[in-house]
């Protein structure tokens, strides 16, 4: 028997503004949009990296518990670009020793903790 395997993850995440969810995504960050299904946006990240966003009222006003963290090996490139744009972070590009990374925190209009990180030692 042959061993079962993923091919790859797609997680959702609700939103109350799915219009101002695209313009984040696809405009700032440039992810380009992989699907459509009206009131469900999927976004390619990277290669085989999806992520998905569903228009629902009862999306968290502030979530908490969920970091989306985005892999790149220009961390401060991303956190220039951003910045330029009138992205506030929460915190900017700093070493953590603890986890070999470094990394910046900001928040999407849903209020998601987005974490932009480069591994020391890539995975």
């Amino acid at each position: 028997m042959s061993a079962l395997t993923f091919a790859y993850p797609l997680p959702f995440f609700y939103t109350r503004d799915l219009a101002a969810t695209d313009r984040f995504y696809r405009e700032l960050l440039g992810l380009p949009l992989a699907r459509d299904q009206g009131d469900c946006h999927i976004y390619r990240v990277g290669e085989q990296g999806l992520i998905g966003f569903c228009q629902r009222e009862s999306a968290p006003a502030q979530p908490v518990g969920v970091i989306l963290t985005l892999i790149a090996d220009d961390v401060d490139g991303w956190y220039a670009r951003l910045s330029a744009q009138g992205v506030a972070f929460e915190r900017p590009p700093r070493h953590n020793p603890r986890y070999g990374i470094y990394h910046c925190f900001l928040r999407d209009p849903n209020g998601y903790l987005i974490e932009i990180q480069r591994f020391d030692d890539p995975l």
